[in-house]
């Protein structure tokens, strides 16, 4: 292992780093990205391999980081000041270690009988959430179109909590063609339609989840076979008008598993 210590923001290993933390381009153009934390770390180990580097801050780890650097003794590492380590994590309470790894690509499967098309989700943490919660559920692939944010952005890939890891993603797609080539059912999350929880979903059925704001565009609206939404209490009430579009997927997509599970 080879170990480096590095104090000024003009090395160029430091700006490297940097331009992967803020820039979508630069991580498309390396094919790298960073993790943060001990559980993505360990995740990518688990799955992937070892990272191509370890980042670790000034002063004293955690125990659980410190158990991580000693399973990974091989892997070459650099130490930052503090504030430097803190330009590059995506949160405030970093756990205080990333790495720098190779983005991986993961094998689509030969047939696909539950997918996710996400329309033009902005927020980073939201999309991350959204693929934990497709990971979780059991879904095969999870289409990303060309307006969504960055699957690989550290922020993300927190909020996926290793989920990019294990899921296959297909990203840059156009909404209307995944719809057109899906060999089954295919059903839009809207605020209005039939209810989610008369759909029979045994069958090959692709979920499209829209942006944040708006959701579903009209142009996807009309390309799937049905709309559906979410029957919930005191529908209606302004404060109750609907569900975040994470928490939205995450029903549809348990509700098609539990009728799969029950089966």
């Amino acid at each position: 292992m080879a170990f480096k210590h590095i104090t000024s923001r003009d090395n160029p290993v430091y700006k490297h780093l940097r331009k992967l933390a803020d820039n979508a381009r630069e991580r498309k153009k390396s094919g790298l990205t960073l993790l943060e934390g001990v559980h993505l770390i360990e995740a990518y180990v688990q799955t992937q391999g070892e990272p191509q580097l370890m980042i670790i801050p000034e002063g004293k780890s955690s125990l659980e980081a410190t158990d991580l650097m000693q399973h990974l003794v091989d892997v070459d590492t650099i130490m930052l000041p503090t504030l430097m380590f803190a330009d590059l994590a995506p949160v405030t309470s970093s756990s205080g270690i990333m790495a720098l790894v190779p983005v991986p690509e993961i094998a689509l499967p030969a047939t696909v009988d539950f997918a996710l098309l996400i329309e033009d989700i902005q927020d980073p943490g939201n999309l991350g959430s959204m693929l934990r919660t497709a990971a979780a559920a059991g879904v095969q692939v999870a289409y990303l179109t060309q307006g969504c944010t960055d699957a690989w952005s550290p922020k993300a890939l927190r909020g996926g909590q290793g989920a990019q890891l294990i899921l296959p993603l297909v990203e840059n797609v156009v909404a209307r063609e995944v719809v057109q080539q899906f060999a089954g059912l295919t059903l839009a999350l809207t605020m209005q339609g039939d209810s989610l929880f008369a759909q029979p979903l045994r069958e090959p059925v692709l979920f499209a989840v829209g942006n944040e704001g708006a959701g579903i565009s009209a142009a996807l609206q009309h390309a799937v076979q049905s709309c559906v939404s979410i029957p919930m209490a005191h529908q209606g009430v302004l404060a109750l008008e609907s569900l975040n579009a994470a928490a939205a997927t995450a029903v549809a997509l348990f509700e098609c598993r539990r009728q799969r599970t029950a089966a």
